[in-house]
Parts: structure tokens; C-alpha cells; sequence
């Protein structure tokens, strides 16, 4: 293929059209909500950009602090449980049959075809007080009664007992089961991509030289799927860490995370320049793990040449 260098007038042709969308479409609104993080709000809607860290050293209140750090706990969690989930998962398809891969990969990007809103209603359904969880343990409570009576052991408490629902929804659980729910596909296709092109000699050579299953997964597999697990982490911590809808439906008063804290300062609150400044620190925080990510792949391509 010829250098773009030979043929500038094909380059710009195609390089041209992109650049504008993303300046005028993502660079200029970013901009503009960057200057009114500095700003000052002086009337009902009026703004005055005064240049003044006010904002951010407002974000710095133990309240937000706080809210700041139940962000960082759920989305940590909620890598921590896709990283487990998604690696099994990862593993299942990686080792299944070569024409049962495709389906399986499939049903992994399934819930990408419905749309968030509907899937997180979906979850209401199953976690309410009278929904699927809560009916299939009353099942399981009624048939256990029913044993015990047939086994003649009437006199237990659970004998007649009615059964308690258990409180899945508006709280802290239901937060990072949703979570962990809308983004496990996130970890799982990273993981699979590093795990398919692993070479599987490594783990039969281990296996031969006599180390156990176990010791192979830790010692050569996990090594071997590390890029995949770096980046699985951080496309799966970061959305975690901004997300809006499923707190927002499925967590209570306080289970909420600073998304919702930005939400609330641009629409209820009508407070542009401090909700302007939430969204710079969450973007901050997500350009320095980002920036660890590159620093990594950085470390890892010079050890490999040295």
C-alpha cells in the first residue's frame, strides 16, 4: 500500500469529514462544558464565568466526598464480580467446541440488541417483592414446610411459617446486580479475545511438568490473559463508575452515585457551573485510568523488545 504521504489530497478527503463531526459534535460541547466548570451561577439561569476553582472546592465537601466514594465502591464491586463471572464464562467458550463458539459469543452480546431501559425494568420484574426470585422461594419455603410435615417434624418453627419476601429492590444489592448485570459482556469479550489467541502448549507443557490444574490457571493462564483482563477492568470500570439509569431505577435514596448527583445539578438543582465540575473530576478520573492502561501496554511492549 502506498503512503498517505504520496497521495495528501485522498488523505484529507477522508480524514477531513470525521475530524469536523468530532470537533463540532464532541470537542466544542466538551469545551463548553469545561469553561462553565469555572463559572459562577448569579441569577435563576444566568452564568457568569468568573475563572474561580469555587466549584471544584465545593465537589471537596465531605457530602460529595462521600458519594465520590460509594461510586468508586459499586464500580468496583461490579468489576470485581464481572471479572470472576466474565473469566469463567470467557473460559467456557475459549475451550467449547469450534462451531458452538459462534452462538455462544451470540448469547454473550444478546442483551446489547434490547435497549438499557427495558432490560433494567426487566430486572424490577424479577427482584420486586412479588417477582420471579421472591416466588421461587416462597415455592421452595412452601415445599420445605410440606416436608418437614411429612417427615413428621411438625413441632419445628418453620412449620407453618409464612414466608418472609426478601428486599432486593432500592438498595445497595439491587444497584450492583444491575450493574453487574448490563456490564459482564463488557469484561467477557476482552477476556475471550486474550484467551483465544493464547497458545495452549503453555498449558499443556504445565500440565505435563506436573503441576496441577490449578496451579497452570495461576501460573500460566492468568499471565497469559492479563491483556485482556487490564482491559476487560477498565471498559468495564469506568461506565460502572458513570452510571446513571440503573442507580437511578433500582437503588434508594442511598444508593444513588455521583451520576446522579450530576443529574440532578443540571435539571433539578439548575446548577450548570457545579454539575459542569462533577462531570470534569468523573472525566478525570477516567483519562488517569486510561492513561495507567497506555502506561502499562507501554512497560509491557518495551520489556518485550528488551
Amino acid at each position: 500500500m502506498e503512503s498517505w504521504r504520496r497521495n495528501p489530497l485522498t488523505f484529507w478527503v477522508f480524514a477531513l469529514p470525521p475530524s469536523l463531526w468530532l470537533a463540532l459534535f464532541f470537542l466544542a460541547p466538551l469545551a463548553l462544558v469545561w469553561v462553565m466548570s469555572f463559572g459562577e451561577k448569579v441569577g435563576l439561569i444566568d452564568i457568569v464565568i468568573a475563572w474561580r476553582l469555587d466549584n471544584y472546592m465545593r465537589a471537596l465537601d465531605p457530602l460529595y466526598l462521600q458519594i465520590f466514594l460509594k461510586s468508586f465502591w459499586f464500580a468496583g464491586l461490579t468489576t470485581v464480580f464481572c471479572l470472576i463471572v466474565g473469566f469463567l464464562v470467557a473460559i467456557a467458550i475459549t475451550f467449547a467446541p469450534p462451531r458452538r463458539r459462534p452462538l455462544l459469543l451470540m448469547l454473550v452480546m444478546l442483551p446489547f440488541w434490547t435497549n438499557l431501559l427495558i432490560r433494567t425494568y426487566a430486572l424490577i420484574a424479577v427482584f420486586r417483592t412479588k417477582g420471579f426470585v421472591n416466588d421461587g422461594l416462597a415455592v421452595l419455603w412452601g415445599g420445605g414446610s410440606s416436608l418437614l410435615q411429612w417427615a413428621g417434624l411438625g413441632d419445628l418453627q418453620l412449620l407453618g411459617a409464612e414466608f418472609e419476601p426478601l428486599q432486593l429492590l432500592y438498595n445497595n444489592f439491587a444497584v450492583v446486580a444491575g450493574l453487574v448485570y448490563v456490564h459482564l459482556p463488557f469484561m467477557v469479550l476482552p477476556l475471550y479475545a486474550a484467551l483465544d489467541r493464547m497458545d495452549r502448549s503453555f498449558i499443556e507443557a504445565s500440565l505435563d511438568l506436573g503441576a496441577g490444574h490449578l496451579r497452570t490457571f495461576v501460573s500460566v493462564v492468568i499471565p497469559l490473559a492479563m491483556p485482556g483482563i487490564v482491559s476487560g477492568v477498565i471498559i468495564t470500570f469506568v461506565p460502572a463508575l458513570g452510571s446513571f439509569l440503573t442507580p437511578d431505577l433500582l437503588g434508594g435514596t442511598d444508593s444513588q452515585m455521583i451520576a446522579n448527583v450530576i443529574e440532578r445539578q443540571f435539571k433539578s438543582a439548575n446548577d450548570w457551573p457545579f454539575g459542569a465540575a462533577l462531570s470534569f473530576l468523573l472525566m478525570y478520573v477516567t483519562f488517569f485510568a486510561i492513561a495507567l492502561r497506555a502506561l502499562w501496554a507501554g512497560r509491557g511492549r518495551a520489556g518485550v523488545r528488551a
